[in-house]
């Protein structure tokens, strides 16, 4: 089967086209023929080593760890699972045209295959710091990188908590977070300013989706704490005193399961950046390891 594989760490340049043996299923295991791979930015991490210490993997690697496509085989003693299901989750090695499946569910009939491999990680992720952050109704959340994969979801279910949710995003993006239910305003310098002049009774939750710095000032912005202060992505969260999240007990596949029928009813909005071929994976991580997307990166593999 044709597959992408890394042989040493670097940038995305290291990544190239092979032809594999494709996987077998053990017991317990479920086969998927692979028709969308998510590209997410610990993609990116893991192919350039920085995730070696708590994160390791073995050269050769075939990368990728979210998915959607039909089951095609299913190892002994799987009973949730047929051959021909439809379904959408993490895996293991997705930039494949086969790859073994780790946590699946059945993908809503409707739903488009862009928008099924764009909801497993970005709701997690979005559900898991909402849950860590304790928002709730009558919470003023702000939301840094609102426009983006995580963002944008955890806009929407901020929104459906009953918060009022500040996105800040780039000049492209601020009708787009609009359209999600947040206020949107720019990043950057004057921030501080700008989220009190829309927040003038303060912000109760900070949820930092960008890793872009900002969270001095979302520090300033919560009266000088770090309590209900969270980053998925900015280094210095650490010497800060800020809790940085990258993973922790799954989201039950319940909820997950739910966001995608909402999806599908057209109820919760996901955007796709951009699509390319397995054979372009270098381009589409490059996308995603700049950090302006804007959206899910998918590889389309049919």
């Amino acid at each position: 089967m044709k597959a992408i594989q890394f042989d040493a760490f670097g940038g995305p340049e290291v990544l190239h086209e092979v032809e594999i043996d494709q996987p077998v299923p053990a017991a317990g295991e479920v086969l998927v023929q692979v028709k969308r791979a998510g590209v997410n930015p610990l993609d990116g991490k893991m192919r350039a080593g920085y995730t070696q210490a708590f994160f390791p993997i073995t050269l050769p690697h075939v990368p990728g760890l979210e998915l959607t496509g039909v089951v095609s085989a299913v190892g002994e003693g799987v009973t949730d699972f047929a051959v021909g299901d439809e379904v959408f989750g993490w895996g293991n090695g997705t930039y494949a045209e086969y790859a073994i499946g780790t946590t699946l569910m059945r993908k809503p009939a409707e739903l488009d295959w862009d928008i099924a491999v764009s909801l497993p990680v970005a709701t997690e992720t979005a559900l898991r710091v909402l849950n860590l952050l304790d928002v709730s109704s009558g919470d003023t959340l702000l939301i840094h990188g609102a426009s983006g994969a995580v963002g944008s979801i955890a806009v929407q279910l901020a929104v459906q908590r009953g918060a009022t949710v500040i996105g800040t995003a780039g000049a492209a993006n601020q009708e787009y977070v609009a359209t999600l239910g947040a206020t949107p305003t720019h990043y950057g310098d004057g921030l501080v300013a700008r989220v009190r002049a829309l927040a003038p009774n303060g912000v109760d939750a900070v949820f930092d989706t960008a890793g872009k710095g900002a969270l001095p000032d979302s520090i300033e912005l919560r009266g000088g704490t770090t309590d209900r202060v969270v980053t998925i992505a900015d280094p210095a969260a650490g010497e800060l005193g800020v809790t940085m999240t990258s993973g922790g007990e799954p989201t039950p596949v319940a909820e997950i399961t739910e966001a995608a029928e909402s999806a599908e009813r057209g109820e919760l909005t996901v955007t796709v950046a951009a699509t390319y071929p397995l054979a372009d994976a270098a381009k589409a991580q490059e996308a995603v390891d700049g950090g302006h997307a804007g959206g899910k990166v998918v590889i389309v593999l049919d």
